[in-house]
């Protein structure tokens, strides 16, 4: 059996977070992913990763693939886009990877919290 050299996440569990705005938790942005019609209105991180929650409890990666997400708006100023990709998931238990593409750096996280406190710090910096 060959390993792949980068794993790469059922569409379903990608997602593309565009963040305007940002101070003390409070954020201004929006989420896209394919299961999405349009953009969905984001507020706080606590906001985000419960909407990663219902889209992944929606998954099936058996059905017809779903389209990789790219940002919509790349004339709307914004301080940071993320692509959020979840490998793993059980319970709040996530394992994934957070991919900064203002800075252009790659992060791992292995939970929900640790996805959190990720965005945080590049938006607190």
């Amino acid at each position: 059996m060959v390993l792949r050299e980068k794993m790469l996440p059922c569409q379903s569990r990608e997602a593309m977070v565009t963040v305007l705005s940002y101070h003390n938790g409070i954020m201004d942005g929006y989420l896209q992913h394919p299961r999405l019609g349009e953009k969905e209105k984001v507020e706080s991180l606590s906001q985000m990763i419960l909407l990663l929650n219902s889209l992944l409890d929606m998954e099936n990666c058996l059905d017809s693939p779903l389209p990789l997400v790219q940002p919509v708006c790349r004339s709307v100023k914004s301080i940071a886009v993320f692509c959020i990709q979840i490998l793993f998931r059980e319970h709040y238990t996530w394992q994934g990877r957070l991919i900064w593409q203002n800075g252009r750096q790659e992060y791992v996280f292995h939970s929900a919290i640790e996805l959190i406190q990720l965005v945080d710090e590049i938006l607190a910096e």
